[in-house]
C-alpha cells in the first residue's frame, strides 16, 4: 500500500544523499521517480538545471514547486499517479501546511517520500515537518553526529563566524552557515552569545 513517509535530519546527516540513493534503487527495478523540491531552495544547478546535489557529490535533475502550488495537481500533471511511479520530496521542510496536506492525498496513490530538516536554527518546527509529523504513516530520523560525539539535533546557524540567536527563518546556506550540533553544546555557545552580547550592549 502506498504510504507518506518522512525521513529527518539535520543539516550534513546525508538527507539528500538517500534521497537520491533512494531514487536509484526504484529507479533500478523499473519504477518511474518523480524528484522535486520547494523553489525556495535554488542552490544547485548543472547544465542550467536545477538538480537535487548532495555533499558527497551525488545530484539529479529535479523540478521545483513554489508556495502557492497545489502538489496534488502538480504531481498529478506530471505524474498521472502511474503503476509503478513513487514520488520523492527533497527540503520537504519548506513546504505549507496544506502542501503536506496534498501530498498526504497523493500518498493515497502512490508512495510519497519526504527528506527534510525537523527544525530551524532556532530550534523550533518548520511549518512543513510540523504537518509531515502529525500525518506522516511512517518517521524515520536520519542520525548526525556532533563534533563532540553526541547526536546532533541542532542546525545552529553562523553569521560571520558567530552564532545566530535570530533574523528570517530561511536562509538558505551550507557548511559556512550551518552546523549541526548536539544540544549541550549548542547550549553552551549560545549562553556565551548571549553574554557577550550584554557586555557589547552594556
Amino acid at each position: 500500500m502506498p504510504k507518506l513517509y518522512f525521513k529527518y535530519g539535520v543539516m550534513g546527516s546525508s538527507k539528500s544523499a538517500q534521497a537520491l540513493m533512494c531514487k536509484f534503487n526504484y529507479e533500478q527495478v523499473g519504477f518511474d521517480v518523480l524528484l522535486i523540491k520547494p523553489a525556495v531552495d535554488t542552490r544547485d544547478t548543472a547544465n542550467n538545471h536545477i538538480v537535487v546535489r548532495s555533499r558527497i557529490g551525488l545530484e539529479s535533475p529535479c523540478l521545483t514547486f513554489d508556495k502557492s502550488e497545489n502538489l496534488y495537481k502538480f504531481i498529478f500533471a506530471h505524474n498521472q499517479f502511474k503503476p509503478k511511479s513513487v514520488v520523492i520530496v527533497d527540503e520537504a521542510n519548506f513546504c505549507t501546511t496544506e502542501q503536506i496536506n496534498e501530498l498526504r492525498e497523493v500518498s493515497r496513490h502512490i508512495p510519497v517520500l519526504c527528506y527534510g530538516l525537523l527544525t530551524n536554527f532556532k530550534t523550533e518546527l518548520f511549518e512543513g515537518s510540523k504537518r509531515l509529523i502529525e500525518i506522516a504513516e511512517s518517521i524515520m530520523e536520519i542520525k548526525a553526529v556532533c563534533e563532540c560525539g553526541k547526536k546532533a539535533t541542532v542546525n545552529a546557524r553562523f553569521v560571520n563566524g558567530k552564532l545566530a540567536l535570530d533574523g528570517d527563518e530561511i536562509l538558505i546556506g551550507g557548511n559556512e552557515s550551518y552546523k549541526a550540533m548536539c544540544y549541550d553544546c549548542y547550549s553552551e555557545l549560545k549562553k556565551e552569545r548571549l553574554s557577550e552580547k550584554e557586555t557589547t550592549a552594556s
